[in-house]
């Protein structure tokens, strides 16, 4: 087993030390001062996905150079040896899990396809009108709405799991909720916003005293903490691949091999069957394979393999100890800045920091921060009833993994305040903002403009001065649908037919892309509106390849919403 060295271990990661990054970042004027010299991308977004080993990157190239030939079905020796990879792989992950069996490993796209998968074929087979389904308000929306969807066809009711003040699953509530109506208990290893670790061995032991299956999420967990599905004594588990280190595209169920043989197939067609005929019933195949129709991902299955013994490799208990080193060290920093709010009491338990700044949008921070090349996620991060249980909007999400340092951190903190600084200093643009501006002005403006870091401010300081849209105008019906925050614009004409347009946003950078929009649309005819080339306008202005593709599309959205009000 290697020792476990942060700087070693990030040189494994093409992405994180890509020298075009560190180009691309060191031109940002915030350096001059301040340079950052270990890499030019801080990616600190690693719960949505991780990045990937050189050794996972080579496996796909090995496969289809070497390898390359479905699996199961042919003869020929090609095929043979793919197949031995593929169910290998298997072996690995049921190792990795200690499942009883790789029978019990089921290979999906994702965990999202995963719990479709058991909300479709258990809805089928245990649930009846009355039933209740428990889901934690902590879940992802792929642990909530599939839920919701079988719930709608059987008539099963969906109850909610509370969290404590820590922000996990009560257990006090636990107890008092769950009855022998239950039939399924949903919750995460470890929430994708809250970070917490869910007392989930407690919460499966009080499942079965009620008869419940449990369906643990695990797609947060798995990368930080060593999983025994046979010590948790769960009956399924799910994860994705691309959350530690492997390929996107593949995930895993493991369930229990009973209960799976008892369950219906999910998807029909090749592989999945055992016999098929006109005259006679339609046999299926046995486990696992009665859950994998279709040609699957067999370069990503294998390359995952390929991530789980690159990261078998190092020891597990230093790994975590840094981890944590990571997560206290930042979260500590961020608690010394003014404004910022932890969404939930006490530290995380994995490296996820959620956190909002009083005073400020968190698409706005995020945008900032991206202007200095780093990397992390805004928003309700796909879960909005937390969102509505904690009574926020949406937060900032700092996720690490084990290739980031603290002097990383340090610059994230370095460049926060610097940020927050300049959102509370005087700012001005020497481009007026009035009901009058035109986008010649904008584009004049913009061209003399070198740097994406620049732009960004020019567009926040734009959306500073933009004219606020009166509360009695920010309905259902000016809203723009698509934008990532919230935005409503509205349409007036003149006895001419030329049409004037006010919008405003909850988010500043987004008020400066109206500002930016509005100037190629205002006081135009419907014809001249219709016409309007609005790729060519942004690409005259460098804005769209430097937004995130949430704020691109929100900014088309602001188009084809105005377009649609001059169609009215």
């Amino acid at each position: 087993m290697k020792p476990f060295e942060p700087n070693t271990f990030r040189q494994h990661f093409p992405l994180i030390v890509n020298q075009e990054n560190l180009d691309h970042l060191l031109n940002t004027a915030i350096l001059t001062n301040e340079r950052l010299e270990q890499t030019g991308l801080v990616y600190f977004d690693n719960g949505a996905t991780t990045q990937k080993p050189a050794c996972v990157i080579e496996s796909y190239h090995d496969f289809y150079q070497a390898k390359n030939a479905n699996v199961h079905r042919a003869s020929h020796g090609l095929s043979a040896k793919a197949t031995a990879a593929f169910e290998q792989a298997r072996e690995t992950v049921a190792h990795f899990i200690n499942a009883n069996s790789s029978k019990e490993i089921i290979w999906t796209k994702g965990t999202t396809e995963s719990i479709n998968l058991l909300a479709a074929t258990l809805g089928k087979t245990i649930l009846q009108p009355g039933d209740e389904i428990f889901i934690a308000v902590s879940e992802h929306h792929a642990n909530i709405v599939p839920w919701q969807l079988i719930a709608a066809q059987t008539g099963a009711v969906i109850k909610t799991l509370p969290l404590d003040a820590n922000g996990r699953i009560d257990l006090n509530q636990v107890e008092q909720l769950l009855t022998h109506k239950a039939k399924i208990v949903c919750c995460s290893h470890v929430s994708n916003v809250v970070a917490k670790i869910n007392p989930i061995s407690d919460i499966i032991a009080k499942a079965k005293t009620v008869g419940a299956l449990t369906v643990i999420d695990g797609a947060q967990a798995i990368a930080h903490l060593p999983v025994d599905v046979q010590a948790l004594d769960c009956d399924f588990y799910v994860f994705s691949a691309h959350k530690m280190y492997g390929p996107t595209g593949v995930g895993v169920l493991y369930g229990k091999q009973a209960i799976l043989e008892a369950m219906p197939p999910y998807q029909s067609g090749g592989e999945m069957i055992k016999t098929v005929s006109f005259t006679e019933q339609t046999t299926f195949n046995e486990l696992p394979f009665k859950f994998e129709a279709g040609t699957p991902n067999i370069a990503g299955v294998i390359c995952f393999a390929q991530g789980i013994q690159f990261i078998r490799q190092y020891d597990s208990a230093e790994i975590s100890a840094y981890e944590q080193q990571l997560t206290q060290y930042c979260y500590q920093a961020l608690q010394q800045i003014p404004g910022v709010t932890f969404i939930v009491e006490q530290a995380p338990d994995i490296t996820v920091i959620a956190f909002t700044i009083n005073d400020h949008h968190n698409h706005d921070i995020a945008s900032s921060l991206d202007s200095y090349g780093i990397a992390l996620r805004s928003g309700h991060h796909c879960a909005m009833p937390l969102m509505d249980y904690l009574n926020i909007s949406g937060c900032l999400r700092v996720s690490l993994a084990p290739y980031n340092t603290i002097a990383e951190i340090d610059y994230f903190i370095n460049v926060l305040k610097k940020i927050l600084k300049q959102e509370t200093s005087v700012n001005t643009t020497n481009l007026e903002v009035s009901a009058t501006v035109e986008s010649d002005a904008i584009v004049e403006k913009f061209s003399n403009i070198k740097s994406w870091d620049a732009r960004h401010r020019e567009i926040m300081l734009l959306g500073k001065k933009l004219e606020r849209l009166d509360p009695c105008y920010r309905n259902q019906h000016t809203l723009i649908h698509g934008c990532e925050s919230l935005a409503w614009v509205k349409a007036s004409t003149s006895v001419t037919g030329h049409y004037h347009f006010q919008a405003d946003s909850d988010a500043k950078i987004i008020r400066g892309l109206l500002v930016i929009v509005l100037a190629a649309f205002n006081n135009k005819t419907k014809q001249q509106i219709q016409s309007v080339d609005v790729n060519s306008y942004f690409e005259s202005l460098g804005l769209l390849q430097h937004l995130s593709p949430s704020r691109g599309n929100g900014a088309l959205a602001i188009v084809d919403k105005i377009k649609a009000l001059s169609c009215a």
